[in-house]
C-alpha cells in the first residue's frame, strides 16, 4: 500500500503532462491551420503582360514577339499593369524594356502616338540634332544612347583676327545621347560598335549652338559619369598655353644665360629664352666662340 502511495504524484505528472502537450498540440495545430488559410486567401494570382525580350525606346511592340504574360501576386500588382497582350499591342515604348519587365502605362506613349523612333521620346521644347562623327570622336565605340556627353571644338580663334591661334574649348555640356547611327540603343547583346551619327537631346539654343560648331571647326566628345552632373566652366587653351603647361611633366622653366669666358674672346649662346628641363639631367647646347677672326664650336653642359 505504501508503494501504491508513492507511485501517485509520478502518474499525476505524467497525466498533466500528457494534457498539457495534448492542449498544446491543438493550439499549435489551429494556429497553423488559420496562417494556411490566410496564405491561400493571399496567394490569388492576376496575370501581367511583360516584356519577352529587351524592348528599346522608341520601338513598336508588336503581337507575342516582344511580350508575354507572367502571374503576378494580386498584392504585388505594379502600377499602370496590363492583364492582356491586345491592350499594348502597336503601342510605342518610351522607357527601355529588360527582358522581364512589366509593361506599364507610364512607360508607354499617348494611344494618339502611332510613329515610332526618336520624335516619339522627345521631350516637350526640346530637339533632336544629329552630329556627324568617327570612332575617335564616339571613343570607340562606347558613347552610346542613354550617355551624357560634353562637346568640345578646336577652332581658330577669330576673335584675334585672320591669324588668330587654334582653340580647343567645351561648349556644351551634359548632353543627352538619343541615338547612335541608326540604332536607337545598343544592340541586344550590349555591345558598343562605332557608328558615323550621333543624335543628341537638345534646347533649340543648343541646337543652333552644336549646328554652328560642327559646321566651323572639328568636333571631339567627352563621356560623362552616369551620376556626373556638375557644369564647369573652362577658358579652353590654345597651343601656347599647351606648351607652356607643366601639369603632366612636372619640369621647370630654366632660363639660359649667355656664356662668358676669360680674356678678350665672347662667347654667344645659339639657344636663348626659356627652355624646359627636368631639374635633374643637365642639357647640352652648342655655343660659338670668336676669337679675333677665328670661330669655334664647342658644346657645353648647363
Amino acid at each position: 500500500m505504501t508503494n501504491f502511495k508513492a507511485f501517485i504524484p509520478i502518474l499525476l505528472s505524467i497525466l498533466i503532462a500528457l494534457g498539457g502537450s495534448y492542449f498544446l498540440y491543438k493550439w499549435v495545430k489551429g494556429k497553423t491551420a488559420s496562417q494556411e488559410k490566410v496564405i491561400v486567401k493571399e496567394s490569388k494570382v492576376i496575370h501581367v503582360v511583360v516584356a519577352k525580350i529587351p524592348i528599346n525606346i522608341g520601338s513598336r511592340i508588336e503581337l507575342e514577339e516582344m511580350v508575354t504574360t507572367v502571374p503576378f501576386l494580386e498584392n504585388s500588382l505594379p502600377k499602370g499593369y496590363y492583364s492582356k497582350i491586345s491592350d499594348v499591342v502597336n503601342r510605342i515604348v518610351i522607357s527601355p524594356l529588360r527582358e522581364g519587365d512589366p509593361v506599364v502605362e507610364h512607360r508607354l506613349a499617348p494611344t494618339t502616338i502611332q510613329t515610332g523612333g526618336v520624335s516619339a521620346v522627345l521631350k516637350p521644347g526640346k530637339r533632336a540634332v544629329s552630329v556627324r562623327g568617327n570612332n575617335v570622336m564616339g571613343i570607340a565605340g562606347f558613347i552610346n544612347p542613354g550617355n551624357r556627353i560634353d562637346v568640345l571644338i578646336t577652332i581658330a580663334d577669330s576673335r584675334k583676327g585672320k591669324d588668330g591661334e587654334d582653340i580647343t574649348k567645351i561648349v556644351m555640356e551634359d548632353l543627352y545621347v538619343m541615338a547612335a547611327g541608326r540604332q536607337i540603343v545598343e544592340n541586344r547583346k550590349g555591345e558598343a560598335a562605332p557608328v558615323d551619327i550621333y543624335t543628341v537631346e537638345v534646347t533649340p539654343e543648343q541646337a543652333e549652338r552644336l549646328t554652328l560648331a560642327g559646321n566651323s571647326g572639328k568636333l571631339q566628345f567627352a563621356l560623362r559619369g552616369a551620376m556626373d552632373t556638375d557644369i564647369v566652366l573652362t577658358k579652353g587653351i590654345t597651343v601656347p598655353e599647351l606648351l607652356d603647361s607643366f601639369v603632366l611633366t612636372g619640369a621647370k622653366p630654366v632660363k639660359v644665360q649667355p656664356v662668358s669666358v676669360s680674356g678678350s674672346s665672347s662667347v654667344k649662346a645659339k639657344t636663348t629664352g626659356r627652355r624646359y628641363t627636368s631639374p635633374k639631367k643637365k642639357k647640352k647646347i652648342n655655343v660659338e666662340i670668336i676669337r679675333g677672326l677665328t670661330l669655334t664650336k664647342k658644346m657645353i653642359k648647363i
